[in-house]
C-alpha cells in the first residue's frame, strides 16, 4: 500500500527569501498531485486486498479448505509489506544517482505493470503451483514499487502549508485511501453483482487489475508534471528535502525511525481490520453475500472521508499528536466492543464497519506526521519514506493473516487484543517522542 509523510503540527516555516522564490509551486498544486498519486496507490492496494479474499483462495488453492486457502492468500498479501523497506533502500539509490523523475517513472511502471500482470494470472488448474509463485513475484513487485513511489510531495505540502493549517494540509494525502477503496470496492461490487460465480472467477475479477494500470499512468503524469519542474526541485532543496543514504539516516536518526514506525500502529492495525479482514470473516463464517457486505464497506468509506477531513480541522485546533493520541484511546475502547459487534449479526457487523471507519479516519488523517520535527532536516525526505514502510510492515502487513488465523482458532476476542496492542504501541511511541523532542 502507499507511503505516508512524517510531518508534524509544529514545523518551522522556510525563510522568507526562499519562499518568495518558489511561489509558482503552490500548496494547492502539490495537494492535487498528492491526492491523485495516493489514490492510484491505494486503488492498487485494495484491488489486490479484495481479490485476496474473493478470488485467489479459489483460483490458486482449490484443494484446500476455504479457511486454509484464505490464510495462504493472506500470506502472499503480506509479501508486499516485507518488500517495501527493501524498495526504499533500492529506490533511494536510484533517486540519488538518476533523479526523482527517473525513480518515480520506474516505480509507477513497476507498480502498474505488476498489477496488470496479475490480471493475466493463470489458475492452479492450468499451470499448477507455478501460478502461486507468479502471484508472489508480482506481489513483491508491487511492494518494491510502492516504496519507490515516494516522491516527497506530502513532505513539501506540509512544509509549504500556512502555519495555522498544517493539520488541514497534512490530512489531504490521506484522502487517497478512501478514494482508492471506493474505486476498488465499487468495481468488484459491480462484477460480483452482475456475473455468475463461474464467470467472475474466470474473467470478471481481472478487469479491476486492468483498470489499475490505466489509473497509474494518469497518476504518473499528474505527479511528473510537478516533480520534474525546476521550481519543485528548488523547493525541495530549500527545505533540505533531498534524499540521504539509508546508512546516514540510521546512523543519525535511527532511534527516531524506530519510534516513528510504532506511532501509527493503532490506526494501521485498524486499517485492515475494517477493510480486508471483515470481508474474509463474513464470507467464510456467515451466510452474508460478499456483494452485500461490500455495499456496507463503501458506505463506511464515505464515513472514512468525513472523519479524515474532521481530523484536519481538529488538528489545527488542538495539535496533531493530541488528535492521534485521543483517537488511539478511542480505538482502544472500540476494540473492547469489536468482538461483540462483528459477531452480532447484520446490525452488529454494520456498526463494526461504520464506527471502525470513523475512528480510522480520525487517526489515519494525522498518522502521517507525528514525529517529523525530531528528524534532522536533511534526513526528513528519506526518513519519512523508511519510517512509513516499517510502520505498514509492523502494523498492517500481517494483520489480515494474524487476525483471521487466531480468530478462527480462539474466537473474535483476539481482534480486541490485536487492536489493544496497536493502541499501546501508539501511546508509548508518542510518549517516547515527547522525551526525544525535549532532549533535542
Amino acid at each position: 500500500m502507499s507511503q505516508q509523510a512524517v510531518l508534524t503540527h509544529g514545523e518551522m516555516a522556510p525563510d522568507e527569501g526562499k519562499t518568495e522564490r518558489h511561489e509558482s509551486v503552490s500548496p494547492g498544486e502539490i495537494a492535487l498531485a498528492v491526492v491523485i498519486g495516493r489514490t492510484s496507490e491505494f486503488f492498487d492496494f485494495f484491488v489486490y486486498g479484495i481479490a485476496s479474499v474473493l478470488v485467489f483462495p479459489k483460483l490458486l488453492f482449490p484443494g484446500a479448505e476455504p479457511l486454509t486457502a484464505t490464510l495462504y492468500s493472506f500470506a502472499i498479501f503480506s509479501l508486499a509489506f516485507v518488500a517495501r523497506p527493501v524498495g526504499s533502500v533500492l529506490f533511494t539509490e536510484i533517486g540519488r544517482r538518476h533523479g526523482r523523475g527517473v525513480k518515480l517513472t520506474i516505480a509507477l511502471f513497476l507498480l502498474g505493470g505488476s498489477t496488470a500482470a496479475i490480471s493475466f494470472l493463470p489458475s492452479h488448474a492450468q499451470i499448477g503451483a507455478a501460478a502461486i509463485y507468479l502471484l508472489a513475484a508480482f506481489r513483491i513487485g508491487q511492494g518494491l514499487a510502492l516504496a519507490g513511489a515516494w516522491d516527497g510531495l506530502p513532505s513539501l505540502l506540509a512544509l509549504s502549508a500556512p502555519e495555522n493549517k498544517k493539520g488541514w494540509y497534512a490530512m489531504m494525502p490521506q484522502l487517497g485511501a478512501p478514494f482508492g477503496f471506493l474505486l476498488a470496492a465499487g468495481l468488484f461490487l459491480f462484477f460480483v453483482g452482475v456475473l455468475s460465480e463461474a464467470d467472475f472467477l474466470s474473467w470478471g475479477w481481472r478487469y479491476p487489475f486492468f483498470a489499475a494500470f490505466a489509473i497509474n499512468v494518469v497518476a504518473l503524469f499528474a505527479r511528473l508534471r510537478l516533480v520534474v519542474t525546476k521550481e519543485y526541485s528548488e523547493s525541495l532543496e530549500s527545505q533540505e528535502l533531498d534524499p540521504t543514504s539509508i546508512y546516514e539516516l540510521l546512523k543519525v536518526d535511527g532511534l527516531t525511525v524506530l519510534t516513528g514506525a510504532f506511532a501509527p500502529l493503532a490506526c494501521f492495525a485498524l486499517f485492515h481490520l475494517v477493510t480486508i479482514f471483515p470481508l474474509s470473516w463474513v464470507t467464510l463464517f456467515t451466510d452474508r453475500h460478499a456483494g452485500e457486505f461490500l455495499v456496507i464497506e463503501i458506505i463506511g468509506a464515505f464515513v472514512f472521508i468525513a472523519a479524515i477531513v474532521a481530523s484536519g480541522l481538529l488538528a489545527d485546533r488542538v495539535g496533531r499528536r493530541t488528535v492521534l493520541g485521543s483517537a488511539a484511546v478511542a480505538i482502544g475502547v472500540y476494540s473492547l466492543l469489536a468482538p461483540w459487534l462483528l459477531g452480532g449479526g447484520v446490525n452488529g457487523e454494520t456498526a463494526f464497519i461504520l464506527v471502525g471507519f470513523g475512528l480510522l479516519g480520525l487517526a489515519f488523517g494525522q498518522s502521517s506526521g507525528a514525529l517529523s520535527s525530531i528528524f534532522q532536516r536533511r534526513n526528513r525526505y528519506t526518513g519519512s519514506a523508511l519510517t512509513s514502510d516499517l510502520a505498514w510492515l509492523i502494523g498492517a502487513g500481517f494483520a489480515p493473516l494474524v487476525a483471521l488465523g487466531f480468530s478462527a482458532k480462539f474466537g473474535l476476542g483476539f481482534v480486541a487484543l490485536y487492536l489493544l496492542s496497536g493502541v499501546a504501541c501508539t501511546l508509548a511511541s508518542l510518549f517516547f517522542a515527547r522525551q526525544l523532542a525535549t532532549v533535542d
